[in-house]
C-alpha cells in the first residue's frame, strides 16, 4: 500500500456534515466538478463529498504511478475518510468512479451503506480480455501524451458510447470543464486505473451484501447488458434503465438520475 501522505486530495465538502453523507466518484477526464448540478439538488437532504481521483482535477500524487491504481487509490480513499472522522457513509461512482466504487464496496463493505453505480462494470472476465485492453488503454494513454487536450477530448467522446452524449446542446460546455486537466496526469490514470489494468470483480458479486442501485441509460446497450449480468449474480442489486440517456445518465437525464437516486438512499 503507496503512504496515504502520498495524496493531496482535492475534494470539496457541501452542506451539513450532519446529513448522511454521500462519496461521489467521478468518471474519466472529468473531476469533482462534474457532480456540481447534481450536488445542487441533493445538498437540501445530503452532505456531498465529490473528491478529484489521480490524475485528475487539482489532487496531486507525490508517488510512483502505483499510486494510481485502483486498489492503492480505493485504500487512499478510505483514508481520506479516516481523516474527514466519517465512519460509513453512502456512495456514488459513475464510469470509472463506477468501478472504483464497486471495487470499495466488495473490499470495504462495513464502510458503506448504500451504493449507486452509473455504468460501471466489474472488469473484464479473463487475462485475455485484460491483455488485450491493457494494450489499448497504453495506446491511448500515448495519444493523450503526444497530442492537444481538445483535439483528445473530441476524439474520446466520438466513441459509439458517448452518441447520445455528443448530441446534448450542453456537450460543447463539458468539454470546456474538462480542458482543465492535465493530459500527462490523465495518461497515468488511464494506464493504471483504466479496464485493462483493473482486477476482475465478477467472482466477488455473488457474496455483496450492500445494497446497490445499477444505473444504464437506455441508449447504452453495452452497459445495459453488462448491468443486466450485474444484476443476475448479485442478489443486492437492483438495475434501472433510465429513459433519453446514454452513457453519462447524470448529464443527459439529470431530473430522472437524481429522482432514482433519492428514492434509493431514503
Amino acid at each position: 500500500m503507496e503512504n496515504f501522505k502520498n495524496y493531496q486530495f482535492y475534494y470539496s465538502l457541501t452542506s451539513n456534515i450532519n446529513q448522511p453523507i454521500i462519496l461521489l466518484l467521478h468518471g474519466f477526464t472529468c473531476d469533482c466538478q462534474d457532480f456540481n448540478p447534481i450536488i445542487s439538488l441533493l445538498s437540501k437532504n445530503y452532505c456531498c463529498l465529490a473528491v478529484d481521483l489521480p490524475g485528475h482535477g487539482e489532487t496531486r500524487v507525490i508517488g510512483d504511478e502505483s499510486c494510481y491504481n485502483m486498489s492503492n487509490t480505493a485504500q487512499a480513499l478510505i483514508h481520506l475518510l479516516d481523516d474527514l472522522q466519517i465512519g460509513k457513509c453512502l456512495l456514488l461512482g459513475y464510469s470509472m468512479g463506477g468501478r472504483l466504487a464497486l471495487y470499495m464496496t466488495l473490499h470495504f463493505p462495513e464502510r458503506f451503506e448504500k451504493v449507486v453505480l452509473e455504468s460501471a462494470s466489474p472488469g473484464l472476465k479473463t487475462e485475455k480480455e485484460r491483455s488485450h485492453r491493457l494494450e489499448a488503454d497504453s495506446q491511448i494513454a500515448q495519444k493523450l501524451e503526444n497530442s492537444n487536450i481538445k483535439d483528445f477530448l473530441f476524439n474520446w467522446y466520438d466513441r459509439p458510447l458517448f452518441k447520445s452524449l455528443k448530441n446534448s446542446p450542453n456537450f460543447d460546455k463539458l468539454i470546456e470543464t474538462r480542458l482543465a486537466n492535465n493530459p500527462l496526469e490523465l495518461a497515468k490514470s488511464l494506464r493504471n486505473m483504466g479496464t485493462g489494468n483493473q482486477p476482475s470483480l465478477w467472482e466477488k458479486l455473488p457474496q455483496n451484501q450492500i445494497p446497490i442501485l445499477l444505473l444504464a441509460g437506455e441508449y447504452d446497450d453495452k452497459f445495459t447488458t453488462i448491468n443486466t449480468e450485474i444484476a443476475s449474480l448479485c442478489p443486492a442489486a437492483n438495475l434501472e434503465i433510465v429513459p433519453k440517456a446514454g452513457h453519462n445518465i447524470h448529464f443527459e437525464n439529470i431530473d430522472k438520475f437524481v429522482a432514482l437516486v433519492r428514492q434509493f438512499y431514503d
